[in-house]
């Protein structure tokens, strides 16, 4: 009942602007002055409507983006920066250890500080995710700058030696820069660290960290974050347009 109310409410409120419309030029001034102040009134909560409605229909949809996953992949992610709105969605002069979003945080070792990073929205035809993440560095004194990603417990569950960790980005810069993906599991006392650098910084690439090559030890995994780092950044533009990181167990011999 309360639904059909309200599209009876809503086809005379249409039918009275309609009306409105068509006899706005024989309105005297002190009545179209009225007309006018309610029409701005309702125009804002339209428009309001339209902005927000317009951004999350907009392609690729906020968090129904899919994942490439490697067969026989038990587990594949993207984070929260890629998938969905964050607030606030940027920063200026950035400082280090800024977080944005609930997983992410950025780290450098820049005095300078001219940095900022906000988050974007992807609108392209061939993008993937829904948002990206865009950075502007100018002057930066520093060696490097470094965007830290927190792993969900999910992905850590059962997370074995026998397991392959894969990273895959979608990078745009300015210039040509060196990007490395570093994956690290805290177990126990100790922290394990595996560094592979990209191949480029213009497209998409993907690393592969297989993690028989360290000492984990599986009963006493904790959690596990991602670092995103990039060796002198200064003066250039970067936009990470998708980042996915899922995991697959080794075929056993």
């Amino acid at each position: 009942m309360a639904g059909l109310l309200t599209g009876l409410i809503e086809k005379r409120t249409l039918r009275r602007w309609r009306h409105a419309a068509s006899r706005v030029d024989d309105i005297g001034p002190s009545d179209l002055k009225a007309l006018r102040n309610r029409a701005r009134a309702l125009g804002r909560h339209v428009d309001q409507v339209l902005h927000v409605a317009e951004g999350r229909l907009a392609l690729p949809l906020a968090g129904q983006a899919a994942i490439r996953r490697p067969m026989h992949s038990d587990w594949a992610w993207r984070p929260e920066l890629w998938s969905g709105p964050v607030k606030p969605t940027g920063y200026a002069s950035v400082k280090t250890k800024t977080a944005i979003g609930r997983e992410a945080k950025v780290f450098h070792d820049c005095a300078l500080n001219e940095l900022s990073i906000r988050q974007l929205r992807n609108t392209r035809a061939k993008d993937i995710a829904a948002y990206g993440v865009h950075f502007d560095v100018f002057r930066f004194d520093g060696s490097f700058l470094s965007l830290v990603v927190d792993v969900p417990s999910e992905g850590v569950e059962d997370l074995s030696r026998r397991h392959l960790i894969r990273l895959e980005i979608r990078v745009e810069t300015e210039k040509p820069l060196e990007i490395f993906g570093r994956f690290n599991v805290h177990h126990g006392p100790n922290v394990e660290q595996l560094v592979r650098e990209f191949s480029g910084s213009t497209g998409e690439y993907a690393i592969e960290f297989d993690l028989s090559a360290t000492q984990m030890l599986e009963a006493r995994v904790e959690r596990a974050w991602l670092d995103l780092i990039f060796e002198g950044p200064e003066m250039n533009e970067i936009i990470l347009r998708d980042v996915t990181l899922s995991r697959r167990p080794r075929a056993e011999i």
